[in-house]
C-alpha cells in the first residue's frame, strides 16, 4: 500500500457520526415535542451517568490496547499492528460499542426517546460505512492473520 492510501478510507470520524445522529434525534424531538422517557430525574441521571462512564471506560481500555501496540486507534491513520487481545478477544469493535453506550447515556440524560431511536440507524451507518471499510483495509493489510481473527471474534458482540 502506498503511504497516501495506507488507511481505512473512513470518510468521517466515527465519534462525529454518533454525535450527528444524537443531536439530530434530540433536535427533531424538541421540534415535534417528543414525550419524556418517563423516568424519574434521579433515575435518569444515575442511569445516564453509569452508561456514559461505562462507555468512556470501554473506549479508554480499547484505545489503550492500540496505544500499547504502538498503532493509532483513529481509522484515518495507518494501522501498524493488529489488536487481538484484551477486549478485542470478545469484540472486533469495542470502541464502537463504547461509543454506543455513551450515546445511550447522553440520550437518556437529554430525556430524548427520539435520540434513542436514532441509535439503530447510526449503528447501520457505522457498520456499513466505517467498519466495512476498516475490515477491507485490515484484510488487505494483514491478510490471513486478520481473516483468522475475523473467524474467531464477532464484529460486535
Amino acid at each position: 500500500m502506498s503511504a497516501r492510501g495506507d488507511h481505512a478510507g473512513v470518510l468521517a470520524p466515527p465519534p462525529l457520526i454518533y454525535l450527528a445522529f444524537l443531536l439530530a434525534g434530540f433536535g427533531i424531538g424538541r421540534l415535534i415535542g417528543e414525550p419524556s422517557l418517563g423516568l424519574a430525574v434521579e433515575w435518569r441521571r444515575g442511569l445516564a451517568f453509569v452508561l456514559v462512564i461505562g462507555g468512556l471506560l470501554l473506549d479508554g481500555i480499547a484505545a489503550g490496547t492500540f496505544r500499547r501496540l504502538g498503532t493509532p486507534p483513529e481509522p484515518w491513520k495507518p494501522t501498524t499492528a493488529l489488536a487481538t487481545g484484551g477486549l478485542y478477544r470478545f469484540s472486533r469493535n469495542p470502541i464502537y460499542l463504547g461509543f454506543g453506550l455513551t450515546y445511550i447515556g447522553f440520550a437518556v440524560a437529554m430525556d430524548s426517546p427520539l435520540a434513542l431511536a436514532m441509535l439503530p440507524p447510526c449503528l447501520i451507518v457505522i457498520d456499513r460505512f466505517v467498519i466495512a471499510r476498516e475490515e477491507r483495509y485490515l484484510s488487505a493489510r494483514f491478510g490471513a492473520e486478520y481473516e483468522a481473527y475475523k473467524g474467531r471474534v464477532r464484529r460486535w458482540l
